[in-house]
This record gives C-alpha cells, sequence and structure tokens, in this order.
C-alpha cells in the first residue's frame, strides 16, 4: 500500500511582523501554517486543544449563565474565537491580536477555517499588544468599563516557551493583577501552553487559591495544556 505523503508547505504570504522578524503564512495540502522567525506557531490541522481552552472555560461558569463576554488573547487560525462565537453560553467575542496581518488573513486565505470572523456582528478584532491593551482595559474597567466573564490567553506558546520574548510578561504576577482586574469576580481564566509549565502552575495556585490542568493529546511529543483558574470574588 502506497500512502501520498503531504505536499511540501509552499510561502503564500511573507511579511515583516509588528514583533520583528519574518511571519510567514503556508500552505500544505489542505491545511495552513503560521511561522515567525522560523519557528512554527500553529497550523490548522487540529485545534482541539485551543477549542478545549475556550469550552473549558466557558463550562466552568455558573449553570444558567447566558450571553458572556469573553476574551481572546491571540488569533492565530481562529479556532478559539470560533469556539467560543458558537459556545451557547456566549453573548460577545473579543479578540486581541498583535500582528495586522493575522488580523488581514482572516479577510483572506484564512476566512473560511473560522467562519470569516471579521463579518462576525459578535466579535471585535482588536489589533494591539496584550499586555498594552489589558494595562489600559483595567483602567477602563475600574471606571466603570466593561468586565469579562472569560479570558483565554492563546498567545505564544506558553509560559515556558516564548517566541516573542516579551510575551514572557503575560505569565508573571503583574499581568496576573491586569487580568483579575478586567475579570468580573468568579470569572473563568484559562492560559494554553504547549508543555506543561509547573512554576507556572505554582504561580496561579499561589494567587487564585486553585488551578486545574486540561491535558490535551498533541500530535507527537508532549500534551498540550490547559490551566483554568477562577478569579476571586
Amino acid at each position: 500500500m502506497i500512502v501520498s505523503a503531504e505536499p511540501e508547505p509552499q510561502v503564500v504570504q511573507r511579511t515583516e511582523g509588528v514583533a520583528g522578524g519574518e511571519l510567514v503564512l503556508r500552505r500544505a495540502g489542505g491545511h495552513w501554517e503560521i511561522l515567525s522567525n522560523g519557528v512554527f506557531l500553529m497550523d490548522t490541522r487540529d485545534g482541539a486543544s485551543e477549542r478545549e481552552m475556550v469550552r473549558a472555560a466557558l463550562d466552568a461558569l455558573p449553570e444558567g449563565t447566558a450571553g458572556a463576554r469573553v476574551l481572546i488573547g491571540g488569533l492565530g487560525v481562529g479556532f478559539s474565537a470560533r469556539e467560543a462565537l458558537d459556545h451557547p453560553r456566549t453573548g460577545r467575542v473579543t479578540v486581541v491580536e498583535l500582528e495586522p496581518k493575522v488580523i488581514e488573513w482572516h479577510s483572506g486565505p484564512l476566512g473560511p477555517v473560522a467562519g470569516h470572523l471579521p463579518g462576525e456582528p459578535r466579535c471585535e478584532l482588536v489589533c494591539a499588544d496584550l499586555a498594552v491593551w489589558l494595562a489600559e482595559a483595567a483602567g477602563r474597567a475600574a471606571a466603570g468599563g466593561d468586565r469579562y466573564d472569560v479570558l483565554c490567553l492563546d498567545t505564544d506558546n506558553g509560559p515556558d516557551w516564548t517566541v516573542r520574548e516579551a510575551n514572557g510578561r503575560l505569565y508573571e504576577p503583574a499581568a496576573l493583577d491586569l487580568i483579575e482586574a478586567v475579570a468580573v469576580p468568579g470569572g473563568a481564566v484559562a492560559f494554553w501552553s504547549a508543555m506543561r509549565a509547573p512554576a507556572f502552575a505554582e504561580l496561579l495556585e499561589r494567587r487564585f487559591g486553585g488551578v486545574a490542568e486540561i491535558a490535551v493529546p498533541a500530535r507527537a511529543g508532549e500534551p498540550d495544556i490547559v490551566y483554568l483558574v477562577r478569579t476571586r470574588g
């Protein structure tokens, strides 16, 4: 029996990323891949762990919750945003993405992957550095602005493997302060990681008094990990 190999990936677009370095969109057969500085970030082959991150966070809300406001850090290929939009507890989704080209791709080649997110009336795509945006959102929340029932951070590859060094600050105590400031009391916060991050799990445990670790099998190697906490309230 002859098994045909997947075609070699073909570069569709190549651009200079806002974060510095090269951002590449490739197509491999029927799938899409995004790379930054030659490092693989994500593709459209699975997305099980990204979907589980969102689903677990929304399911952690009190029974009967409806119209939940969901904040997602990182757009990627759109799996997280689509899962949130399709969940019965969701009212509105805000996605914060650093790279304008990634957002642009969702009006082009990546559009069909997640159901054309830019045209979704319940989905807002914001082009911003998540750490900066959280600081600004915390100020708005303190003045009576929006807070979020669910926050899902799918930024970079997790706390212990960041392609962009500056993203490490998203997993530090100061960032947890901001996250808690923009979350409703008792809200759910989920963090995606490409591997177990014991030190980060301990930080969450100390801060929130409990953390659930959800392992999702990956296509190869270690499972992807979702860390889930509830904010104090």
